[in-house]
């Protein structure tokens, strides 16, 4: 007998809100971390501004990855179960501990990274992942009301 694909109906204008928020929040936290970031790799402020790392390439990197999330965190919400904030958010809290967590873990003991900088990233990335589950979520069922 055939395997029979679900189909999937993507909201595109939810992933790209999905991806905006994740990425004003990215924005608030290391505005609000900086200090604890930098201390934790070992920098400061003016090593940060002698950089010169293109803003624009970091935004648009940024915004092209939340927004694959985002579509990720919406496929598996719609393979998995009710298409719910709730149950986008639990699909978001597995995706990050079964994949993200992980990477994360292992990169940083290899980076030999502070604790407080792999606390700092999984954070953001959890509450992040939750907000874009959450709205991919909850978008398609207000949608299909």
């Amino acid at each position: 007998m055939p395997m029979v694909w679900p189909r999937l109906r993507y909201n595109y204008l939810a992933i790209a809100v999905a991806a905006v928020a994740s990425f004003l929040f990215l924005l608030a936290w290391h505005t609000f971390f900086l200090d604890t970031w930098l201390k934790g790799i070992g920098r400061d402020r003016p090593w940060m501004a002698g950089v010169g790392v293109s803003q624009v390439l970091q935004f648009c990197t940024t915004l092209l990855a939340a927004a694959l999330l985002a579509f990720c965190i919406s496929s598996f919400t719609q393979l998995t179960g009710p298409q719910t904030a709730a149950h986008g958010m639990r699909v978001a809290a597995g995706l990050w501990l079964g994949c993200v967590l992980p990477i994360r873990a292992i990169e940083s003991v290899f980076e030999v990274h502070s604790y407080s900088v792999f606390a700092l990233t999984m954070g953001f990335w959890l509450l992040a992942m939750l907000l874009m589950g959450a709205i991919v979520g909850a978008w398609k069922k207000i949608d299909s009301q």
